[in-house]
């Protein structure tokens, strides 16, 4: 059988300087709203790949994210996914 089945945590942070720019109002490429209450980003993934025929694969995944863009008065969130994945 070639399913498989996996569990991935990551706890993400951004330096001082980058948390009081936030906090003052800057801006990011994905971040930033104006206000920053700090906290580390905690994500833990699950996800489950199927074998569907030779060299193609599904997989849906759910992500559990704490303290999105490091802000404590966002989230948490659930975002869930799927990925197709094609081998020639």
């Amino acid at each position: 059988m070639k399913d498989r089945f996996g569990v991935a945590f990551a706890s993400n942070a951004v330096s001082g300087d980058h948390q009081r720019y936030l906090a003052l109002g800057g801006l990011g490429f994905i971040i930033g709203d104006g206000a920053l209450n700090y906290g580390r980003e905690n994500i833990v993934e699950s996800y489950y790949t199927v074998h569907l025929r030779h060299g193609l694969y599904a997989a849906p995944d759910v992500q559990y994210i704490v303290n999105p863009a490091y802000n404590r008065d966002r989230g948490p969130v659930i975002v869930p996914g799927f990925r197709l994945h094609l081998e020639l």
